[in-house]
């Protein structure tokens, strides 16, 4: 390269809590010619921690933008949702996703028929967990307990919710437990029950996340929920597809600003199924006040108190808002509120947090940018 050894670590000198240090995050912002986040939140925040390598620049100033994360619309999509995205959007819809007039046209589907595409999918969710359960019994890999706690007394027409993803500290699983009285009353509710499904793993080498799953295990072992709290182990692929085209509500508790994106939450959506969720990663840009819920965002530098009042958000959400509007059918049982909110996330998010839009503002803002800045310096 030229250049000594002193002059190559001063590339990556940061001065850290307990003294200078070769950091490689420094040396990469430090020699690439573009950065970004990868969600709008993420980068400002991400300016503000980064400042300090361009001294002489305000924090607005530091040059870090922000392209949001997106999923593969087609491949997410539940083939049951894209036949009603073909005969109602058209047979072309894929190749012109990210076009958001073209999820315009989803006020033509019947509530009827978004509904029943919806029931339909979450049936399928249902079937798959009883057959990972008896499979597993006539395998004999499990114990009774086991087998309930794979979700055998889930009921398919209780209010849903999906919080599957890798279990890490940061993410919150155990957030809904911090009232166990007021969650068992939701759950237990004769009237509007409530439904948790769990899913995910943690790295191997995150301790303290295997212990969030055994938590969340215990607490579905538990009799006081009646069985309306499942954990499903072995987490994959394929699982994650029942799970974010069959729930009825996606889970979503960081501790802000830890999300950087996160993408459940985009694949949930897809499907018509909305999120409840801290405002953080991507749910700052996606949530529209009429696509989900979001919980207030409120920040507290204890971080007791601020589980606290993020639970007791999502607590009252459930209570008063997202139950209520679940169960309130009319004559022919359809939901007409709960539709719409389902048409707007459908609507709202798919043609955003696509990759085909993410994948053309990479190229624009900045693959061509760095491709005429290299032929600038032949």
């Amino acid at each position: 390269m030229g250049i000594g050894r002193d002059k190559f670590l001063s590339l990556g000198h940061h001065a850290e809590p307990w003294g200078d240090a070769f950091n490689m995050t420094v040396l990469a912002l430090r020699l690439s010619g573009q950065r970004n986040g990868v969600s709008q939140l993420h980068a400002e925040v991400s300016r503000q921690m980064w400042q300090p390598i361009w001294p002489d620049r305000a924090v607005d100033d530091v040059p870090i933008r922000a392209i949001t994360n997106g999923i593969h619309v087609p491949g997410w999509t539940a083939g049951e949702m894209r036949q009603v995205f073909k005969e109602y959007l058209g047979a072309d819809w894929e190749e012109h996703h990210d076009d958001p007039l073209l999820w315009e046209r989803l006020n033509e589907v019947p509530d009827e028929v978004l509904w029943r595409t919806h029931v339909g999918l979450k049936s399928k969710l249902m079937d798959y967990l009883r057959m990972r359960a008896r499979h597993s019994w006539v395998a004999g890999q499990c114990d009774p307990t086991e087998v309930l706690v794979g979700g055998t007394l889930l009921d398919p027409n209780a209010l849903t919710i999906g919080f599957a993803r890798r279990f890490a500290t940061y993410k919150r699983a155990t957030l809904l437990f911090e009232d166990m009285d007021r969650l068992q009353r939701l759950l237990l509710n004769m009237h509007r029950p409530v439904q948790i499904i769990f899913a995910g793993k943690a790295h191997p080498a995150d301790e303290p996340g295997k212990h969030l799953i055994q938590q969340v295990y215990n607490f579905a072992k538990s009799n006081q929920f009646g069985g309306r709290v499942a954990f499903v182990e072995n987490y994959d692929l394929h699982s994650a597809r029942y799970f974010k085209q069959g729930v009825d509500v996606w889970l979503n508790t960081p501790r802000r600003p830890r999300e950087a994106s996160g993408t459940s939450g985009m694949k949930a959506s897809l499907n018509g199924i909305p999120n409840l969720s801290i405002l953080d990663g991507w749910w700052v840009e996606g949530y529209n006040g009429a696509n989900g819920w979001a919980v207030e965002d409120r920040q507290f530098d204890n971080p007791d108190q601020q589980d606290a009042h993020d639970a007791d958000m999502v607590y009252r959400l459930l209570e008063e808002e997202i139950a209520p509007l679940y169960y309130n059918r009319d004559r022919d049982g359809i939901p007409r509120g709960w539709v719409e909110v389902m048409r707007e996330a459908i609507r709202s998010n798919a043609p955003r947090f696509s990759t085909r839009r993410m994948v053309k503002q990479y190229t624009t803002e900045l693959y061509l940018k760095a491709m005429v800045e290299a032929v600038a310096l032949v």
